[in-house]
């Protein structure tokens, strides 16, 4: 590869990360990121709330902490689509997400909690990558922010 190559290259790479399908990528990537703990939040409100309750008790975490769950995946879950307050969230996100696995998915010997402990895993590192890079151009975070420095 020459310098010519690699110049271009970046050209493209900048191109791409300035176009609608950048942005578009961002955004998609966000919701479906957050779907998981949205629809979660939401299954757990109703008939599913004394199963999650004592699916909890049975693991020796209070079923009394059910509605900071619930508040937790809900409320976050629309923050990161909205791209609100996403590096923040985002790393409590994160958080949350490995205290589940090692919570819930901590039987590394059954191949289903296996999976489910490396898909929290998996999903802790988008979390991360949300804080590293922020949430993007279609996000409430950018727009607040332009307000901000148009109001200087």
């Amino acid at each position: 590869m020459n310098i010519a190559n690699v110049s271009n290259s970046i050209a493209e790479s900048t191109a791409l990360q300035a176009s609608g399908i950048s942005k578009a990528a961002e955004l998609g990537g966000r919701i479906l990121l957050a779907s998981l703990y949205l629809l979660s939040g939401l299954s757990k409100v109703g008939p599913g709330y004394t199963a999650t309750a004592e699916y909890m008790n049975s693991v020796g975490v209070s079923g009394s902490l059910l509605p900071v769950v619930i508040a937790t995946e809900i409320i976050g879950a629309l923050a990161i689509i909205a791209g609100w307050q996403t590096r923040l969230v985002a790393f409590l996100l994160a958080g949350f997400t490995l205290l589940s696995a090692a919570l819930f998915h901590n039987n590394l010997g059954d191949q289903i909690q296996m999976i489910m402990f490396l898909k929290n895993v998996s999903i802790t590192g988008g979390f991360l990558i949300l804080v590293a890079n922020g949430a993007g151009v279609l996000s409430l975070d950018h727009r607040l922010a332009n307000r901000v420095a148009g109001s200087k």
